[in-house]
């Protein structure tokens, strides 16, 4: 419908003026701006030079590992170890882990907070209204003796309301949220990170428990044949009852030692299990052999300056520390004036069919300036937040010690784990040749039993720990990828320069211009 009124176009002029006005950005951000904390200035994290590479052992898990300082740790770090099953149970377990999916729906929680709060406080509120009403007006109140009259009243209009942040409290406000929503983030890729660790060290440490089973198998197997010889021999009076009780307490106490380790491969089984998000009765398992594991020939290291860029609890800690900053500046806001300004513009008529008309137009424009005059409270708030700040500075801090000594600890452990390797390899080689050697010895009767219990002994537990030493070596190469923050930062984006923040805000101005209510189907 055209208008023809004058007064009307100006009127409307005038609302959708102050409604530009509303949108104007504020004038400045009270409070310190965020600045990154420097990295550290360590050059090494142990205070010996790196050895070129790590000692060598018999072995597939034996072979020396060169570390590549500077080099980029890949996204998918486990697939170093060229196991394809190892690979698959991960991919399932990113898939269904019930924590992994409690991050990503925290995160995404956080961000659509930060959403929510940014549409509310950037942009000014329009609203809408319409309505019609039934009313009866009595003549006698003023005096009049005409009988009463009922009229219908229908009206309807549009108000605008906006707060000016012209000291951006509010958008210190909506960074703390954004800070809080990469904190998430982090927290997010971390859960990621601590779950493929424990899948790759779990499936590591079932190989473990597999290996020393079938190793005491086969001592106890050896250990029933020589106690069954004895027995013979027995009889023949070619050896005494002590001999063969010598024997036999040597045969239960290896088979004792089986019990302990079926029931650590059951329960690494039902971790499996767990980290895959299924229960223990239902879920496959696939079952781990050392020989399904290659040691990685090539670390990547990251410098220690770097090292607070690849870590996501170190980046976690970054934006509380952003946080706390953010919101040392809200405090500080709330001394400031606080300027809002509104305008509507309605109609009323008494028929809907008047509602547009040029005399049914009213509008209005007000402004408010809020001043803090008094409050005792404020200056213990600001002090507040920044005890607040120095404290996530602390934490911080602390946090990127703690990066620095958990990759030490780490590539200490590397440097002994290849070292001790190397020396099982070659105790287990002898004792099981020593064994080969008295076994015949006793055959022929030349050798006793103490002789050949303690050779027997011997190449059990050295058999044993050559096993733990193989996995353990595997177990640290995992924790180093692990310490260097599993490479998720280094994962290319197309649409790196757009922040989610940008995109999320972007697509609630798309598809959000109205208000919906909970029921409305997407």
């Amino acid at each position: 419908m055209h208008i023809k009124n004058k007064n009307l176009h100006t009127q409307i002029a005038m609302l959708l003026l102050s409604a530009a006005v509303l949108s104007l950005p504020g004038c400045t951000n009270v409070g310190p701006d965020f600045m990154r904390p420097p990295p550290p200035d360590a050059k090494s994290y142990i205070s010996q030079e790196l050895p070129a590479q790590t000692a060598t052992a018999l072995g597939a898990v034996g072979a020396p590992q060169r570390f590549v300082v500077g080099g980029d740790v890949p996204v998918e770090w486990w697939k170093n170890f060229n196991s394809p099953k190892l690979n698959e149970l991960i991919d399932q377990a990113l898939q269904a882990s019930p924590t992994l999916d409690a991050a990503q729906a925290t995160l995404m929680q956080a961000q659509q907070t930060y959403v929510s709060q940014s549409g509310s406080s950037q942009y000014p509120l329009v609203s809408g209204k319409l309505g019609a009403q039934k009313q009866k007006f009595n003549p006698s109140t003023f005096g009049q003796a005409t009988p009463s009259k009922i009229f219908d009243l229908y009206n309807a209009g549009v108000t605008v309301s906006y707060n000016f942040d012209l000291f951006g409290g509010n958008r210190r406000a909506l960074e703390a949220l954004a800070a809080q929503a990469d904190y998430q983030r982090y927290q997010f890729e971390g859960a990621r990170l601590m779950l493929a660790a424990n899948v790759t060290t779990a499936a590591m440490a079932q190989a473990q428990y597999a290996e020393q089973i079938g190793v005491t198998v086969a001592i106890l197997a050896a250990q029933k044949k020589q106690l069954n010889i004895a027995r013979e021999r027995l009889k023949l009076g070619a050896v005494s009852r002590s001999d063969e009780l010598s024997l036999l307490a040597q045969v239960e106490l290896t088979r004792a030692s089986i019990p302990p380790l079926r029931n650590s491969l059951q329960k690494t089984n039902s971790l499996l299990a767990e980290l895959l998000g299924q229960s223990s009765g239902t879920a496959k398992i696939p079952r781990f052999a050392l020989a399904d594991f290659n040691l990685p020939a090539d670390i990547p290291l990251v410098v220690p300056s770097e090292l607070v860029r690849h870590r996501p609890d170190i980046r976690a800690s970054e934006a509380l520390l952003h946080v706390a900053n953010a919101q040392h500046g809200v405090a500080i806001a709330t001394g400031y004036p606080q300027i809002g300004l509104s305008s509507g513009m309605s109609s009323q008529a008494m028929g809907a069919s008047g509602l547009l008309g040029p005399g049914s137009i009213i509008w209005n424009l007000a402004g408010q300036v809020v001043q803090p005059l008094f409050n005792m409270g404020f200056e213990a708030t600001v002090k507040s937040a920044e005890s607040g700040f120095n404290a996530a500075t602390a934490n911080y801090r602390q946090t990127v010690l703690q990066a620095l000594r958990n990759v030490a600890d780490v590539l200490y452990a590397l440097d002994n784990d290849a070292k001790t390797l190397q020396a099982q390899a070659i105790a287990a080689s002898s004792t099981l040749a020593s064994l080969d050697l008295i076994q015949q010895q006793f055959a022929l009767g030349g050798v006793s039993y103490l002789e050949l219990l303690t050779a027997q002994q011997q190449a059990q537990q050295t058999q044993i720990n050559l096993i733990a030493a193989q996995v353990q070596r595997l177990a640290d190469t995992a924790a180093l990828y692990q310490a260097m923050g599993g490479g998720w930062i280094a994962v290319p984006k197309k649409d790196a320069a757009i922040s989610w923040r940008t995109k999320l805000v972007a697509q609630n101005v798309e598809h959000g211009r109205h208000v919906r209510h909970p029921s409305d189907k997407n």
